[in-house]
């Protein structure tokens, strides 16, 4: 009724919307924990075994420059930390792409791969340069290849079929 006391003005009343809204921050949770996770060990990984373990001293250098090259243990886990902050920041923006651009869920694999590409590109072109360490090459061109299509596969395909998986 119009103007009946006991009914609450449109403003004031709640919308029972919980349950989809938990089980969205779930997928989206569970899809940027995956891909995250996946792909930070999977490029952890491969980075180690093809320039050496001691990679996440370098990842620490870039925040705190060349004197990390000194640093002990807490140096070498503050640089997996912030590799696989990298990683986990990376999936949740495909994700949140994902949500705007559905083809992004759709085609894992070409998107995966085009992820893991720009990812890298991100990183050679932007990242790195702003760095503590102002890394800018020049690179080889096969040097340079290789990165490209590692980061396409270990980044880019976890990534996006994490997102496809958990996050319908």
């Amino acid at each position: 009724m119009i103007g009946d006391s006991t009914s609450k003005p449109l403003e004031n009343r709640k919308i029972e919307d919980s349950a989809p809204r938990r089980l969205w921050n779930r997928n989206a949770r569970l899809a940027i924990a995956v891909g995250g996770l996946i792909s930070g060990v999977l490029d952890l990984l491969q980075v180690c075994i093809l320039a050496g373990w001691d990679t996440p001293l370098y990842i620490a250098g870039g925040l705190l420059g060349p004197k990390a090259f000194q640093g002990g243990t807490g140096t070498y886990v503050l640089g997996i930390l912030l590799h696989f902050f990298v990683t986990f920041s990376m999936t949740a923006t495909y994700y949140a792409a994902s949500r705007r651009l559905s083809f992004l869920k759709e085609h894992p694999l070409v998107c995966g791969l085009s992820f893991g590409a720009a990812a890298e590109l991100v990183m050679i072109l932007i990242v790195l340069p702003l760095s503590a360490l102002h890394e800018r090459g020049p690179y080889e061109l096969h040097t340079l290849i290789q990165w490209l299509l590692v980061h396409m596969v270990v980044v880019g395909l976890p990534i996006s079929y994490s997102v496809r998986r958990f996050a319908q």
